[in-house]
Parts: structure tokens; sequence; C-alpha cells
């Protein structure tokens, strides 16, 4: 990725996030150890990785009853397993690991950022078998996910202020195809206040798939 470093660990005091987030918290933890993206521990994106292949699978899964019920004891111990590392919102590094697709937020399609700036963001993006609606087609709601989180970034670098999403639209324009890595572009057309209206283009080569309009608010200071 170059120019800006999107996406920072934790807030300054130029840069809060709303009144949700223990922000004095936040800052002096920043403060404390610097940009670390090393939270999560170097196999962090490996584990993610394994679980996005288990999605996969469950997407297409049916499973004889004996591989379901060796597999629910498996999920279960598992499970138990992985609460051992639960911790809460805030302290979580899904949202900070800036080295992994989609900053490390399983909950994300998958996309790396390949620019961004004041002037807009590029991103490259690959849906999976998870991300299915139909026909080897991305599902149009996990297209929007992925226009939302890029656009909302974008929003954030065109401001420099935390933003939250008003209004998307979203015009499918052709199949969006899975497992092939597409490309996203977003920018802001013009800032009116706190509204920000965003623009986004998602190609497969010159394809165009979809595009999306956004209009995004700038959180006033302690706003949730």
């Amino acid at each position: 990725m170059d120019e800006t470093q999107v996406g920072t660990p934790l807030p300054d005091e130029k840069h809060h996030e709303g009144g949700f987030r223990p922000v004095a918290e936040l800052i002096q933890a920043r403060k404390d150890r610097g940009n670390d993206i090393t939270a999560g521990g170097p196999h962090l994106g490996e584990l993610i990785e394994q679980v996005r292949a288990l999605m996969d699978r469950a997407r297409l899964l049916s499973p004889s009853d004996e591989l379901a019920k060796d597999a629910i004891t498996t999920l279960e111990q598992l499970n138990a397993r992985l609460d051992e590392g639960v911790v809460d919102e805030w302290s979580s590094p899904s949202w900070t690991r800036t080295d992994l697709p989609a900053r490390g937020n399983i909950t994300l399609p998958p996309y790396t950022v390949v620019s961004g700036s004041r002037e807009g963001v590029t991103a490259k993006v690959t849906f999976r078998t998870f991300h299915l609606g139909g026909n080897n087609a991305a599902h149009g709601g996990h297209i929007a996910l992925a226009f939302d989180d890029i656009i909302g970034m974008t929003a954030a670098l065109a401001t420099k202020s935390v933003t939250r999403t008003a209004s998307l639209t979203l015009d499918y324009r052709s199949i969006t195809p899975l497992d092939r890595e597409l490309t996203v572009r977003a920018w802001a057309e013009r800032v009116e206040g706190r509204k920000v209206y965003l623009r986004a283009t998602m190609h497969d080569g010159e394809r165009l798939c979809a595009e999306a309009h956004g209009l995004f608010i700038v959180l006033n200071p302690g706003q949730p």
C-alpha cells in the first residue's frame, strides 16, 4: 500500500472514534505501544485464513450424520478452546491489523488496499465460496458490505474524521464472480458540512460489476 497508511490502530486527540469507544484509554495505549500491528500474534492471519476456509466449506456442506456429529464435537471443543483468547471489542485486533486482508476482520470480504489518500482509495477484493449468492456469483449483500467498508475508509481519509453510513445505494451492473481479484475504486465527490458524498465502482478487469453512491456523516465529538 502506498501514500496514506489506512486504518491506524488507535485514535488520537484529533481523530476521535465517537462516544462508543473509550477514547482516553485508547489514546494512552497508542502512546504506550506506538503503531503496533502485532496484536493477535504472528499467526493471526493464518488462523483467519483457516476460519475462512471453514466458512467456504460450510456454505456448500451436505454432511452425513456421522460427519455432522464429528464436526459438532470438534467445533464444540474448538470453541471452548478459543474462549480463552476472546477479548472485548476495543481490545480485539480485528480492526487494527493493517497488514492483513480487511484489517483482520473476518466478517468482511477479504480485501487489500492498494493506495489510499484524500483523493480516494483503490482496493483489491476477492469473493469466495462463502460469499456465493447463486450460479457462481457473489451475493449482493456481500458486495454491499465490501463497498460500505471501503467507502467508509474513503470518507475518513477525505475528512480526516470518523464517519457513519447514512445512506448506501448500489447498482448491480453485471455478474460479480467468485474467486477473481476485483478492483474497487472509491472517492469523495463533495463534502457539505458534516455530509460526505461518495462514489465507488467494482470492476472485473474492464467490466463494471457494480457501483455505489454513499452518504456518510462526520461524527461530532463524543457522538456514537
